[in-house]
């Protein structure tokens, strides 16, 4: 970072989008591939992120946009590891934006749904199936997660230009949802939050000392 700013000049947005996804059930999985998974989706953004913010601190500007996915929101079988990693990166933006706003740093979560990009081909890992009691909920998604890769309705030159438009925001958005089904899956995901909260108030509200 040192060399890139006195060679090339201030680093002005860092965007964050190296990351793969793992598809195996959380029994499955083994703990090595957890730590993997997490080493490429989370501490690998954090580590530039550390890296940068010194010299955007300095300057009282900047923008850090992380790429985290609909599935830092929402969840679906067989994604349980990607879906951790990528809801601590959800988490960290979050918490990251209220540390650094009154600093001049901006920060955006980016939360794509299904674009046509090899993150269901090339880019995914798949763990071992050793357990039946699964395949019956897992092998269905597992087939149609498979047909439908390269033939998603995202357009990754379209996401390209909305993270160009937020960079240049005054104010941008802490969290960004790019495409109709990451819209509609993250809109009902709060839905249904909503109404089990509100369908266990009594329990939540009655833990307090008298």
């Amino acid at each position: 970072m040192a060399s890139i700013e006195a060679d090339v000049g201030p680093i002005d947005v860092l965007v964050n989008n190296a990351g793969y996804g793992h598809e195996g059930t959380i029994e499955e999985t083994t703990l090595d591939q957890y730590r993997a998974q997490f080493d490429v989706n989370v501490f690998g953004a954090v580590s530039v992120i550390q890296a940068v913010l010194p010299f955007m601190r300095a300057r009282r500007s900047g923008h850090i946009i992380n790429i985290t996915s609909m599935g830092g929101i929402v969840t679906f079988p067989g994604l349980g590891v990607y879906h951790g990693s990528k809801f601590a990166l959800e988490a960290i933006s979050e918490t990251l934006a209220k540390e650094v706003v009154g600093l001049g740093i901006r920060v955006t979560a980016i939360e794509p749904g299904a674009f046509r990009t090899d993150w269901a081909g090339r880019s995914m890992t798949r763990g071992a199936q050793t357990v039946a009691d699964y395949e019956a909920l897992f092998a269905p998604l597992r087939a149609a997660r498979a047909e439908r890769s390269g033939k998603q309705p995202g357009d990754p030159a379209k996401a390209a230009a909305a993270i160009l438009k937020i960079a240049d925001e005054d104010t941008p958005p802490v969290h960004l949802p790019l495409g109709t089904d990451a819209l509609s899956f993250i809109r009902c995901k709060l839905d249904d939050l909503r109404k089990e909260i509100d369908a266990w108030e009594t329990v939540s509200a009655g833990t307090n000392f008298e």
